[in-house]
């Protein structure tokens, strides 16, 4: 189907063994698997980033079940966790936990905090803002860009979980609804925000522009758990450097075009492409599997580009 006329869709009782203080970072392990999913017994430390005992994960296998696992050592709602990173308790944008854990990760879970309401007058087109999201139902922001409008206001923060804007809450919306949602607020005019911020530690700093890169956040094993919202986690080897940056040019795009960085829909978006012949057939296979995002044909091009430039290596 030639690009130009692509279907577009609409977006539519303590157990205190399982605290373990003072533990150090490193996963229990025992031998790789060579089956598609990890059928050895594969555990991951956890401490809440605020501070807390050391417990142990496992037998997850995607975001939902790791926070409930999380939030099951820690005695808290598992909707309390507004997303993880992994190897610092920070609120690092470049260490986001996403749907791939190095198996020596230690991953840290950040809890909601402090709530805040916060008015913006939409002065420009452009907010400054770059909007993630958890999988699991929170957006939140993950970068700022310097001088733009939100760089103003300094009580908002990279990290912050955007409740509601305007009085309409936002709770279940995927990083895209939001930024559209955003970007359609009227110029010249107000607009409230609610923000919950992570529960920090006293001394880490409230406020970072940083987090435009993704790409760190997988550990310096050669092998990777890899999460899935459907059937089981798999093992799998890191990407390689060429493929990494490949992945990381395309979630540069998704930025550009559409104001997200999601790392693994960049992921999916390469992986949909790799085995294509032209652009045409690659944009039928991002129809078929991420249809509901509505890419536009530019868009689409760029990113052949940046797979076309990978295979040639």
């Amino acid at each position: 189907m030639p690009l130009g006329l692509r279907r577009k869709k609409k977006f539519t009782t303590k157990e205190t063994s399982r605290l373990v203080e003072g533990e150090q970072t490193n996963a229990a392990g025992g031998s790789l698997p060579s089956l598609p999913a990890p059928t050895c017994r594969l555990v991951f430390h956890t401490q809440l980033a605020h501070g807390s005992a050391t417990g142990r994960v496992e037998n997850f296998s995607s975001i939902r079940e790791l926070y409930a696992k999380i939030a099951g050592v820690f005695e808290i709602s598992p909707s309390e966790i507004l997303y993880c990173t992994l190897n610092t308790p920070k609120v690092d944008m470049g260490k986001l936990l996403g749907a791939q854990i190095g198996l020596e990760d230690f991953i840290f879970a950040h809890v909601k905090g402090i709530k805040k309401e916060v008015n913006v007058y939409k002065s420009e087109d452009s907010l400054g803002l770059t909007i993630t999201d958890n999988g699991a139902g929170y957006a939140f922001i993950k970068r700022i860009k310097d001088g733009s409008i939100v760089d103003s206001v300094k009580t908002i923060c990279v990290g912050d979980h955007i409740e509601a804007i305007n009085g309409e809450t936002i709770v279940g919306w995927r990083h895209f609804d939001v930024a559209k949602k955003l970007k359609e607020l009227k110029k010249e005019e107000l607009f409230t925000l609610k923000l919950i911020e992570p529960k920090r530690a006293f001394d880490m700093e409230p406020r970072s522009k940083a987090g435009k890169s993704s790409t760190g956040r997988i550990g310096t094993g050669r092998e990777t758990l890899r999460l899935r919202s459907k059937g089981p986690a798999t093992v799998e080897e890191v990407p390689s450097e060429t493929k990494a940056k490949a992945i990381e040019k395309v979630d540069d795009l998704l930025e550009l075009y559409m104001g997200i960085r999601d790392i693994d829909l960049a992921t999916t978006m390469f992986e949909a492409g790799k085995d294509k012949d032209n652009p045409d057939k690659f944009a039928v296979a991002l129809d078929e599997t991420l249809g509901d995002f509505a890419f536009p044909d530019e868009f689409v091009f760029d990113v052949w580009r940046v797979i076309g430039d990978a295979k040639q290596g």
